[in-house]
């Protein structure tokens, strides 16, 4: 499983960050940084809620 993110989508309103703070956070110059873009599959339904509370549709999941 793979994290991908569309920055050209992304607002960096930090959605992601406050469901998985350990995978994403909005650095200090506001750009969102993906902390582990290859989570463990254990992870997968905490990604998907990430994924799902992200208001632009800026994040996805590939397998």
């Amino acid at each position: 499983m793979r994290i991908v993110l569309d920055e050209n989508k992304c607002s960096s309103l930090g959605m992601c960050e406050s469901v998985a703070p350990d995978f994403f956070e909005v650095r200090d110059d506001g750009a969102l940084e993906l902390l582990n873009p290859t989570p463990s599959g254990d992870q997968r339904a905490l990604m998907e809620e990430a994924v799902a509370a992200c208001p632009t549709s800026a994040l996805s999941i590939e397998e």
